[in-house]
């Protein structure tokens, strides 16, 4: 099977994945569907380096593990509040906080993302991300640190890990499209007493 085939397939299994987990959550006796999305999975974690793939492969594997991501997050929301019930009226929305971006903007809303041109910084910790959809300790590992570091600047932290996954996926997947870079790199950085979260290209 060649790569566009595999691809092909990957698609037709998310998309299938999709509507077969619409059903598990409409029908109380039906059963997740996980040996499909084993299979996604498995597509997705054979492609995550992108190295037999040309630039319009890469960019089609990259929709779909964003797609993924944002579909998992949602799913295991979903998950969760099935099997502990409501406990708060926004968990009857089953939504995710979405990250809205604006162009040129220089530092996010909620995680402080971006580049200042001035201050001295502090780096203390980094990621390399290729594929956040299946680099899921690496993404705890940094929103733990990013948390941490907020609180102990005396700063708040809006959003939970479900919202901030969705938006390194997207904000992984933007780079890397516009860049041709392979990785991003996320730096938690404190900068004039501030806590920041930046991202860079990295081959």
């Amino acid at each position: 099977m060649t790569t566009d085939e595999e691809l092909s397939l990957l698609d037709s299994n998310l998309r299938r994945l999709k509507i077969e987990y619409e059903i598990f959550f409409s029908n109380p006796t039906k059963r997740p569907p996980t040996d499909l999305e084993w299979k996604v999975l498995s597509l997705l974690r054979k492609f995550s380096d992108g190295n037999r793939m040309s630039l319009s492969q890469r960019y089609r594997y990259n929709e779909m593990a964003q797609r993924y991501a944002i579909y998992s997050d949602l799913w295991r929301k979903k998950s969760r509040i099935r099997e502990e019930g409501y406990r708060r009226p926004q968990d009857a929305l089953l939504s995710v906080q979405g990250v809205r971006e604006q162009e040129h903007e220089a530092t996010h809303q909620v995680y402080g993302i971006g580049h200042s041109a001035s201050g001295e910084a502090n780096s203390t910790f980094a990621v390399a991300c290729s594929d956040p959809a299946t680099e899921r300790d690496k993404i705890e590992r940094l929103y733990k640190f990013l948390v941490d570091a907020k609180r102990k600047a005396g700063e708040a932290v809006s959003g939970n890990f479900d919202s901030f996954s969705s938006f390194v996926a997207k904000k992984t997947l933007t780079i890397r499209r516009e860049s041709g870079c392979r990785r991003v790199e996320y730096s938690v950085e404190t900068q004039d007493g501030h806590v920041r979260l930046k991202a860079k290209p990295k081959n």
